[in-house]
C-alpha cells in the first residue's frame, strides 16, 4: 500500500542524516476504502493523488509549528511516499477518509519518492501555514490563502536525489 506522510524540510534533513523517516504521530494518508467510497468517480491514480494532497495539507500544519519557532525554516510543503504492507497500516476513518496510522520509523529503502514545493511556492506556503487553522474554521480569506498554496504542484524527487536537493536549498 502506498502511504503519503506529511513532512517538512527539517524532517527531510533528518531522513538524510538517519536513513529513516519518523512520521509525526505515525500519521499518514492513503487510498483507503473510506476514501474510495467518498468519491463518486475516479481511478486509483486520481484517488491516490487526493490522499497525497491530504498529506500536503497536513504538512502545512507541521510547517505552522516549525516556522513560528525558527526563522531559518524553509516554508515548503513536503510529502514522503512510502510503500508498506497492508497489515502495517491501521485505518482511521474516524479522523478522516484517508487517514492511516503507522507504527515506527520508515527505513529509506521503503521510500518510493519525495514530493516538495519549489522555491516559487514559499511565499504562498508561509502565508497558508499561518492561517491553516482559520481556514478549517471557515474563514474565507484564510481558505483563499491555503488554496493559493495548494495551487502550486509539488515537485517529485527520487529518494537518492534528496541529499542534493536539500544541499541546493
Amino acid at each position: 500500500m502506498r502511504v503519503y506522510l506529511p513532512a517538512t524540510v527539517a524532517s527531510l534533513r533528518a531522513l538524510v542524516e538517519t536513513g529513516e523517516f519518523a512520521p509525526v504521530g505515525g500519521t499518514g494518508f492513503a487510498l483507503t476504502p473510506a476514501l474510495r467510497e467518498s468519491y463518486a468517480a475516479g481511478d486509483t491514480e486520481e484517488l491516490e493523488y487526493a490522499a497525497m494532497l491530504d498529506a500536503a495539507r497536513a504538512s502545512l500544519r507541521l510547517l505552522g509549528q516549525e516556522l513560528s519557532g525558527d526563522e531559518k525554516a524553509r516554508p515548503r510543503r513536503a510529502v514522503v511516499s512510502v510503500d508498506v504492507e497492508d497489515g502495517a497500516v491501521k485505518l482511521r476513518p474516524d479522523l478522516d477518509f484517508s487517514v492511516v496510522k503507522l507504527s515506527g520509523a520508515i527505513p529509506l529503502k521503503k521510500i518510493a519518492a519525495v514530493h516538495l514545493d519549489t522555491a516559487e511556492a514559499e511565499d504562498a506556503v508561509r502565508e497558508a501555514a499561518d492561517v491553516i487553522d482559520a481556514a478549517d474554521l471557515g474563514d474565507p480569506d484564510a481558505d483563499f490563502a491555503v488554496g493559493s498554496a495548494e495551487d502550486h504542484e509539488l515537485a517529485w524527487y527520487a529518494p537518492q536525489e534528496l541529499p542534493f536537493v536539500l544541499e541546493l536549498m
